[in-house]
C-alpha cells in the first residue's frame, strides 16, 4: 500500500522533531559544559546519527527530507511536486517547535539552566557564532555545506546508483562531517526547519539573524539541485 499525504507528513514531522531534539539536545544537555561533555564531536555525531536513524525509520514513508532545503531541492530536480513539499514544509517546521519546545521542557529541569544563556542550539553569526565568524563567512558556509549536502543526498539516493541501500549512512555521514568543521562558525544548519524550530522559543538575536539560516540554505539547495540535474546527472 502506497503512503496516504497525511502518513508522509506525519513521517517528516516526527523525524524532524527528533533531529532537533537529539542534535540540538546533544549541544544543551550533553555538550561541552554538560554532564558528560561529548563536545564538538559528540554533536556533530548527534546530528549525523539522528539523520540515519530517521533514514531508515521513515524513508520508505517519506523519503526522510525533515529539511525544508532537502525537499525544495528534490522539487528543482524534478523528483517532487512544489504541492508536496510544502506540506513537507510545514510538517518539517510544526516538527523542529516540537522537538524544540520537548528540550526546552527538559533542559528547564536543571536549577542553573537558562535559555537566554543556555539557549536551545539555535544558530547564529557575529556575537553569537560559537566562534564568533562573521555575516559573510557564515553565509557562506551555510550555502557551500548545504550544496555539499544535497550532492550526496542527490547522488546516493539516484536510481542509478547500485549502493543505494547505504543512502542513510552517506547522508547521516555527511552531515557529520558538515558539522566537524562547521559547527565553530554558525552552529550549523543546513536546514531552515532545524534553525526556525530553536530560534521561536529563544527569540531575540536568534530571530533577527533566522533569515540567513533560511536564505543561505535554500540558495545552497537550488544550486545544487541545478548542478546535478543539470551538470553531473544530466539525461
Amino acid at each position: 500500500m502506497e503512503p496516504t499525504n497525511l502518513s508522509k507528513y506525519a513521517a517528516e514531522f516526527f523525524g524532524t522533531l527528533v533531529l532537533v531534539l537529539m542534535g540540538c539536545g546533544s549541544a544543551v544537555i550533553a555538550g561541552a559544559n554538560g554532564t558528560t561533555g561529548v563536545g564538538l564531536l559528540g554533536i556533530a555525531f548527534a546530528f549525523g546519527l539522528s539523520v540515519v536513524a530517521m533514514a531508515y525509520a521513515i524513508g520508505h514513508i517519506s523519503g526522510c527530507h525533515i529539511n525544508p532545503a532537502i525537499s525544495i531541492g528534490m522539487v528543482v530536480v524534478g523528483r517532487m511536486k512544489a504541492g508536496e513539499a510544502a506540506g513537507f514544509i510545514v510538517s518539517q517546521i510544526l516538527g523542529a517547535l516540537a522537538g524544540a519546545f520537548i528540550l526546552m521542557l527538559i533542559a528547564n529541569g536543571k536549577a542553573d539552566y537558562s535559555i537566554a544563556v543556555n539557549g536551545l542550539g539555535q544558530n547564529g553569526y557575529d556575537a553569537a557564532s560559537p566562534g564568533k565568524y562573521n555575516m559573510i563567512s557564515g553565509f557562506i558556509a551555510e550555502t557551500v555545506f548545504t550544496f555539499i549536502f544535497l550532492l550526496v543526498i542527490f547522488g546516493s539516493t539516484s536510481t542509478k546508483n547500485i549502493h543505494g541501500g547505504f543512502a542513510g549512512l552517506a547522508i547521516g555521514l555527511s552531515l557529520v562531517l558538515i558539522h566537524i568543521t562547521g559547527i565553530p562558525v554558525t552552529g550549523v544548519s543546513v536546514n531552515p526547519a532545524r534553525s526556525i524550530g530553536p530560534a521561536l522559543l529563544v527569540g531575540g538575536v536568534a530571530i533577527s539573524q533566522l533569515w540567513l539560516f533560511i536564505a543561505a540554505p535554500i540558495l545552497g539547495s537550488v544550486l545544487s539541485a541545478i548542478a546535478w540535474r543539470y551538470v553531473l546527472e544530466r539525461k
